[in-house]
């Protein structure tokens, strides 16, 4: 008896359901959204380059010695300080000092070993040459290359789920057709045994037909490990606890949108080309920056002391100061020539990489659209070879039973009929995820759940 392949319990899944499971589990795209999320951030950081700079700052200083001045240093350090010599010694000896004492006396302390010192500074460059906007620039560009880098995989995934999703129809559908022929083949050696009793065959036809049957009982186990394996990589894929089984047929559209659509709308929309844009965003950017090098920077900036130790340095110093300061770069070693020259080839090369991935899109779209029709011309084709084929096994099965016709070619018949199903099962599978890889290159993910909807042919 026939062994029937039994699927185990599972979730039945709709190719719709299928992939809101992936787009709110799959890891790569969870991946791609946080970076989407870190280029946020990074964009929020970079809005914080207009801001001033401010903060506080304390210091604590030990000294090898006090700091004094004497009337000596201050005579050393002057011009006539040799020829006011001898007037402070007549000062000195006038109060009956000697000039060291004197200058004991009148010695003050500048500074004390130990210092402490707290204050509040802020910066605040309102000039840059253009760098701080540029930065904003590439902040930006780097989040839309995010965006677009999320859309792309959020394309691959929808074009892979299609295949697996569907991949696990054909393999059910073969399976079927496996499970078919096998039937067939088993009625057909159980018709043989019985005629080879009668006499009416010899012993060999009998044989031929009980190999048979044991041939397209291993090919049916064959296709129910394949199934199993489709079925266990869906299940993985989208993340279930329990085998998914999928509740969407295949299917094939008498008519389709018109090529013209799928080309406008994949140049205007496909990721991969918004992500060479944003490079080239960029690219642009850099190119400010390092010719913003090359332009002065302007910054306002001030600084209150906030505590200071009570000696006479510190009283010298004013409590706050503020100023505009600017700086010229004349020689600079960062190689900002190097790195523009670098930064403007970078532009020429994301243009003539945009050139080539639209050549290189315009082709696929135009290769995917034409094997679609084709496999549309291939299963409709097949359907004249199908009728064919089941009148063929009907005719050949009746001629056996009548002695007119070996087992071979009621072998023969079925096999034929079976391929005759696997191939057209086979283009409806070419033709659903082809179509799905045209709507999503396209950006039309929701458009293909709509078609598939509105099949004329399942």
């Amino acid at each position: 008896m026939t062994a029937a392949f039994c699927s185990p319990a599972g979730t039945t899944v709709s190719y719709a359901e299928a992939w809101q499971q992936v787009s709110a589990k799959n890891d790569t795209l969870a991946a791609a959204r946080a970076n989407v999320e870190q280029a946020k951030y990074k964009r929020d950081a970079a809005k914080d380059l207009y801001f001033p700079e401010v903060g506080i700052s304390a210091t604590y200083l030990y000294l090898d010695d006090q700091i004094t001045l004497s009337p000596e240093d201050i005579l050393e350090s002057t011009p006539a300080g040799d020829q006011l010599a001898p007037i402070i010694a007549g000062l000195a000896t006038s109060y009956g000092l000697s000039v060291t004492e004197l200058n004991s006396g009148l010695t003050s302390t500048i500074a004390e070993r130990e210092n402490l010192t707290s204050s509040i500074r802020a910066q605040w460059p309102i000039y840059t040459g253009g760098r701080i906007d540029a930065a904003q620039d590439i902040a930006v560009g780097k989040l839309g290359e995010a965006n677009h880098e999320l859309e792309k995989k959020l394309e691959e995934q929808f074009d892979y789920l299609a295949r697996s999703y569907f991949g696990v129809v054909l393999a059910k559908r073969v399976l079927d057709t496996k499970v078919y022929v096998e039937t067939g083949l088993k009625k057909h050696r159980d018709n043989a045994i019985l005629l080879e009793k009668k006499g009416q065959i010899a012993r060999v036809e009998r044989l031929q037909a009980d190999a048979s049957h044991v041939r397209a009982t291993v090919d049916r186990h064959k296709a129910e490990r394949e199934l199993e394996i489709a079925r266990l990589a869906l299940t993985r894929l989208l993340k279930s606890s329990r085998p998914v089984i999928p509740s969407d047929a295949l299917f094939i559209n008498d008519t389709m949108p018109p090529l013209a659509t799928f080309l406008d709308k994949t140049l205007a929309y496909y990721p991969g080309l918004g992500v060479l844009e944003s490079k080239k965003e960029q690219a642009t950017g850099l190119i400010a920056v390092e010719k913003g090098k090359y332009l002065p920077t302007v910054a306002v900036f001030g600084n209150y002391i906030l505590y200071e130790k009570d000696d006479l340095a510190t009283k010298l110093v004013p409590d706050w100061i503020v100023g505009v300061g600017l700086s010229i770069p004349l020689f600079d070693r960062s190689g900002r020539s190097g790195n523009l020259a670098a930064a403007k080839s970078m532009v020429k090369q994301i243009d003539a990489l945009q050139l080539q991935a639209q050549s290189d899109l315009s082709v696929l779209v135009e290769k995917s659209y034409h094997q679609t029709k084709q496999a549309i011309e291939e299963y409709k084709g097949l359907e004249s070879s199908l009728i064919l084929a089941e009148e063929t096994v009907e005719l050949r099965v009746k001629a056996f039973n009548q002695g007119l016709s070996t087992s071979l070619d009621v072998v023969d018949a079925e096999l034929f009929r079976a391929d005759i199903k696997t191939q057209r099962a086979v283009a409806a599978y070419k033709y659903v995820v082809t179509l799905a890889k045209l709507y999503a290159i396209s950006g039309q993910l929701d458009s293909f759940l709509l078609y598939q909807n509105r099949t004329e042919v399942r």
